[in-house]
């Protein structure tokens, strides 16, 4: 049965979060906003040179005959490159990595065309997740409650290639579902999920973009695999095409604490969105997104200013969750929930704040997210 969504047009109109986010001074949050091209080269070309270079060990390796390291060092490359897909692309759809904004550009669209994603897609589909974060009128992109999933074959996937996915997993790309969304988007103009075809139903100019990209996209791929074939080159199409459904488990670790098992419905981001603590290169590696409560409530951020942001705001702030902390939350939340379907966590507070800031574009934009263009 086709779900059908109140025409998003509509909710741009009539619904709007009072969203609260904490104070801070106006100077000290103008100096987190500012974009640097150094800091944002810094954090590209260490991510691009960690997945050369893991790339090229296995590339040697698998010339060497070494099976054994080759599938080790398979192993850590794709679990570097599965943060491009969703995380790389977040950020650079968001346009606050470099201050120069071609950079962000051109660097969104080659890292979504070696991950199968949809730059397009994923711009409009998060413009509503920040505007109206868990409201399900405005933001299908995450969905509560949801399963923190540690299904076995699940897990299996996700240390190995993750084909199908697990039933009920959040923020997982299963190759079988990527690639088919840009096959039917490329050749019908289509999306196999409602909630893409909802955003773009009153936005044409956007879909038009969308389908030339999917199209784009299945070009190069197969090209790709053509030289391949044509060379013996039955490594690159692995290392490229093949890539981002390698090794996703620590991706998927780091990622499922965002949302999950928070509330929906309210209009306190502390309350929806869940900040954890990480080690420094799974931060790295994960973009600066754990601290996701800072990102939603102060989107123009940088990720590499984000840890500065949350210093800043600390006093008002909920005390960030560990890696196994959030874990055991949302695993606790889901089986309550199994008995309490309507039960939700709520975040224990430093105490409510004292100014409302709404979505004005000092406080609350979006970067290249910018709502004005819908109208």
């Amino acid at each position: 049965m086709v779900q059908k969504f109140e025409p998003l047009g509509e909710v741009r109109k009539t619904l709007q979060i009072p969203w609260y986010r904490c104070p801070i001074d106006r100077a000290m949050l103008k100096e987190l906003t500012t974009r640097s091209d150094l800091r944002g080269a810094a954090q590209v070309g260490g991510f691009v040179l960690l997945l050369a270079a893991l790339g090229a060990a296995a590339w040697y390796l698998a010339g060497l005959r070494v099976w054994g390291w080759f599938a080790a060092s398979l192993f850590a490359y794709g679990t570097v490159s599965s943060f491009i897909a969703g995380h790389a692309t977040h950020e650079l759809s968001h346009g606050t990595v470099f201050r120069t904004r071609w950079l962000n550009d051109v660097l969104l669209r080659f890292f979504s065309l070696v991950s199968w994603n949809n730059p397009h897609d994923f711009k409009m589909s998060h413009t509503y997740h920040h505007l109206y974060t868990l409201h399900r009128r405005g933001d299908r992109e995450v969905v509560l409650p949801s399963n923190p999933n540690l299904d076995p074959w699940f897990l299996l996937q996700l240390l190995t290639v993750n084909v199908v996915g697990g039933k009920g997993e959040p923020y997982s790309y299963p190759m079988t579902r990527g690639i088919g969304e840009t096959v039917t988007l490329a050749f019908t103009g289509t999306h196999h999920r409602e909630w893409e075809e909802a955003v773009y139903a009153d936005q044409p100019a956007e879909r038009r973009r969308a389908v030339a990209f999917a199209r784009f996209t299945l070009l190069f791929h197969a090209a790709l695999v053509a030289t391949s074939i044509a060379f013996g080159l039955w490594l690159l199409p692995v290392l490229v095409t093949l890539a981002p459904f390698i090794a996703n488990w620590l991706r998927y670790f780091v990622a499922v604490p965002m949302h999950t098992g928070l509330m929906d419905e309210v209009s306190d981001f502390r309350l929806c969105v869940r900040t954890i603590t990480l080690d420094p290169v799974s931060s790295f590696l994960y973009w600066h997104m754990n601290w996701h409560l800072e990102h939603h409530m102060f989107a123009a951020v940088p990720c590499y200013n984000l840890a500065r942001m949350h210093r800043a705001v600390v006093s008002d702030m909920p005390k960030p969750r560990t890696l196994a902390g959030a874990w055991r939350e949302m695993r606790e939340t889901w089986r309550r929930q199994q008995r309490e379907p309507g039960y939700q966590f709520e975040t224990p507070l430093p105490g409510r704040g004292r100014t409302k800031i709404g979505q004005d574009p000092s406080a609350g934009s979006l970067g290249d997210l910018d709502p004005r263009r819908m109208e």
